[in-house]
């Protein structure tokens, strides 16, 4: 009878475990079962500085590294959305905006800055008034 029983188990844990998703190729695991992908930031022309979050990142060309599920959509690490900037190196350049909700959004393989364009325009996501990108923004009073 014991026999039975763990046979009985081993076939349910095989075919529980069949359903296991693999890695991507490329990628590679990170925290809360999402996956890394890097991400290729460039600009023309080349110079400016990303901001990653309202936080520095470096200046390009430059990878960054995004966690997402196995659809390469962002993860909600506690902010609804990524915000990258390219912060120009001349007076006569744009300050350049991507941004990217999470759960929602695709991860880029590329993102490419044209410093001498107009930022695209974007329809705001949430309603007007301020936006925090901390995981913990203030208490309201």
């Amino acid at each position: 009878m014991n026999r039975v029983a763990y046979l009985a188990a081993a076939t349910l844990a095989a075919v529980l475990s069949g359903g296991c998703v693999s890695k991507p190729p490329g990628v590679e695991p990170g925290p809360l079962n999402t996956y890394a992908y890097k991400v290729l930031v460039e600009a023309s022309p080349p110079g400016a500085r990303i901001e990653v979050n309202g936080r520095i990142a470096g200046g390009v060309p430059l990878t960054l590294k995004f966690f997402g599920d196995i659809n390469r959509k962002f993860y909600d690490f506690g902010f609804e959305y990524y915000v990258v900037r390219a912060l120009p190196v001349a007076t006569n350049q744009f300050a350049q905006t991507r941004l990217f909700r999470t759960g929602q959004d695709r991860i880029p393989e590329r993102i490419d800055f044209d410093m001498n364009q107009p930022s695209p325009p974007y329809v705001p996501l949430v309603p007007p008034g301020p936006v925090y990108l901390s995981p913990n923004p203030p208490p309201t009073h």
